[in-house]
This record gives C-alpha cells, structure tokens and sequence, in this order.
C-alpha cells in the first residue's frame, strides 16, 4: 500500500538540492490505528533538516502522532503531531524535533502510529523527510 515518492526542489546550492522522500503510510480512507505503518530502506545517505505529516481526513478528538526509526531507534526527540481537526504538522503547537538529522545509506526506516484521534482516528497519512543527499 506505501508508496516512496522523491521530488528534488530548487535550493541555493545547485549541486545538491534539496529533496522531498513522501511516504505514503495508509490508504486514503480506512481510518488509522496504531502499530508500524511501512517499512522501507533509505535510498542513499541523508542529511535530513526536516520532517512532515499530513492526512486526508483530520484526527478529532486528540492529536496524531507519528514515529520516524532508523534502525530501530527513533530520530525523533519530539514527535510529529498534528493537532485534532487539523490536517498537517505544519500547523501543530508542539512542532517535531529532530534528534538524528543523519540517515544512512541502505538504512531500514519505519513509521509508526503512536496515536490517533479518539474520535476520529485519521485517515490517508503520508509523511515528509526533507533534507540532502550526502
């Protein structure tokens, strides 16, 4: 059901711009429950500088949260949230904080579901590593 997307945006430095890994970890409408959600390998080292989370139809209730491993271990030291009735991290009050901003080459990721809305659980999440290629 995922799918690995890579877009390549234009930056100030032309020989190595930056580029957008979107992940889509659901289908767009069965709503979401916890647990890992996809597991895929890392194409090639990455200098990671940002992290996003959006979803098709918003959490209500309480707020989405979202897990990015490497390896295993979190690179994460604040979640990815998105907050009830909104449909993106960008918006929410506590935003990610990223803890390991260097993926390896070949390394094994996972996303995971910490939690959903308890009301509505969320449906269609995709996430967003933002970064260079090293």
């Amino acid at each position: 059901m995922s799918m690995l997307s890579t877009f390549v945006s234009s930056s100030h430095d032309h020989d190595n711009p930056t580029q957008s890994l979107i992940i889509a970890c659901s289908d767009e409408t069965t709503a979401l429950t916890t647990g890992t959600k996809v597991t895929f390998r890392m194409p090639y080292a990455f200098t990671l500088t940002e992290v996003r989370a959006s979803v098709t139809t918003a959490p209500v209730g309480s707020v989405l949260t979202v897990d990015i491993n490497e390896a295993g271990s979190t690179i994460l030291s604040t979640k990815i949230t998105i907050d009830a009735s909104e449909k993106t991290s960008t918006t929410a009050s506590t935003p990610p904080v990223i803890s390991d901003t260097s993926l390896a080459d070949d390394a094994q990721m996972t996303i995971d579901i910490d939690g959903v809305g308890s009301s509505t659980a969320g449906a269609g999440l995709k996430c967003t590593l933002i970064g260079n290629k090293t």
